[in-house]
């Protein structure tokens, strides 16, 4: 599994689908499919992908901070 950040390429609104989909395995359009179709459901869907663009680095700036 990969570092968990939003990648600077291949990403649509905020890059929080293709980071959530680089770190399970699994391809962008799958992780976006599943963020659309838990929209149906109730809950905090929206406040969490916005949490987690605010909290996630980019990919650029956790290279540079990393270890």
């Amino acid at each position: 599994m990969t570092a968990l950040a939003r990648p600077t390429h291949g990403r649509m609104i905020g890059g929080v689908c293709a980071a959530l989909a680089r770190r399970f395995g699994t391809s962008t359009t799958t992780m976006r499919v599943i963020f659309l179709l838990s929209c149906l459901l109730p809950g905090p869907q929206f406040l969490l992908y916005i949490a987690l663009w605010i909290l996630l680095p980019a990919e650029d700036k956790a290279r540079t901070t990393a270890w």
